[in-house]
């Protein structure tokens, strides 16, 4: 396999998740570090392409999140670099960046998603919020869940149990983004799992079971250690489990991703799947469900890290 001579590894970002992604980047430098790696932190900033063109890394580890790591841009400039890196490229990363998008495209696929209408702030504005959040609840019912269609760590995304919570989540939501997705609420198991292709295909890991101890899985919840209980492999029916498995790698394909992604689920009582989001750029860090996952396949973190940058390298600009 493809040595490697030194390899950047991507962190932090603009976003409102660049806390979380600067703990991603300093987890994955830190492992390859122990695996022997000569692994060196950047920030997307002005200094980057600079540093990238006069010291070209054998391979580059995207670990921002939120946009530039996600929506594809920062893709789009290592593309233009000749950089080789681990991930998809850019334009599938725009299609699983915008929740709608990605929904539709999975839907298409044969996954079910739960219902939801996308709609951006100006429509509230232009058409009266009242007339617009009434005709929301009739057709959609409750309970609901709102949260930004690009963005993730539930920055701006909450669940709606009464009319009266919609227009306030509503408010939140646009608070991340000016455009809201507005899903029926599913009442069942919240699972992640991952796709990691390691050389042999993408395979999916066993599925993440996530227990909020508040109830909800924000971003407390999710980067606070103690907050959430994980249950790796998820406490379902292994049929369920199969379907998950199935429906991740099917979300995986549908979207044209490469190497690494994480399919975020909800198995309702009754056992059925429903696709809620994929991410290009999982969580690194010691309370994310990726490297929980690819413990209980059995795959140490720091030499899976190491086999997707040989890959990548290999693989080249």
């Amino acid at each position: 396999m493809t040595e490697l001579d030194h390899v950047v590894v991507l962190a932090g970002g603009l976003s409102p998740e660049r806390e979380v992604s600067l703990r991603s980047g300093r987890r994955v430098r830190d492992a390859l570090e122990e695996a022997g790696v000569d692994a060196r932190m950047a920030d997307a900033d002005a200094g980057l392409i600079p540093a990238l063109l006069a010291d070209p890394p054998s391979a580059v580890f995207p670990a921002i999140h939120g946009s530039y790591g996600e929506d594809g841009a920062i893709r789009e400039i290592l593309a233009l670099l000749g950089t080789p890196y681990v991930g998809s490229v850019a334009s599938a990363c725009r299609s699983a960046f915008d929740k709608p998008t990605a929904k539709a495209l999975v839907g298409a696929a044969g996954i079910t998603t739960p219902e939801s209408v996308t709609l951006p702030r100006e429509i509230f504005h232009d058409l009266g919020a009242t007339a617009v959040i009434d005709r929301i609840s009739a057709r959609l019912g409750l309970p609901l869940f709102v949260k930004p269609a690009r963005g993730g760590s539930s920055l701006g995304a909450s669940p709606v149990r009464s009319a009266a919570e919609l227009p306030t989540a509503i408010v939140s939501c646009f608070a991340y983004g000016d455009t809201a997705l507005i899903e029926r609420f599913i009442e069942g198991t919240e699972i992640a799992v991952s796709v990691v292709d390691l050389g042999d295909g993408p395979q999916a890991l066993p599925a993440v079971e996530i227990v909020p101890a508040a109830g909800q899985y924000d971003y407390t919840a999710r980067y606070t250690a103690g907050q959430t209980a994980f249950y790796t492999q998820a406490r379902l029916p292994s049929a369920a489990l199969d379907s998950a498995a199935k429906a991740a790698s099917c979300a995986h394909a549908a979207l044209g991703l490469r190497d690494i992604s994480r399919t975020d689920l909800i198995v309702s009582q009754s056992g059925e799947v429903y696709f809620l989001e994929v991410n290009v750029s999982p969580g690194m860090t010691e309370t994310s469900t990726l490297p929980m996952a690819l413990d209980a396949a059995g795959h140490e973190f720091g030499a899976a890290c190491l086999t997707l940058l040989r890959l990548a390298a290999a693989r080249g600009g």
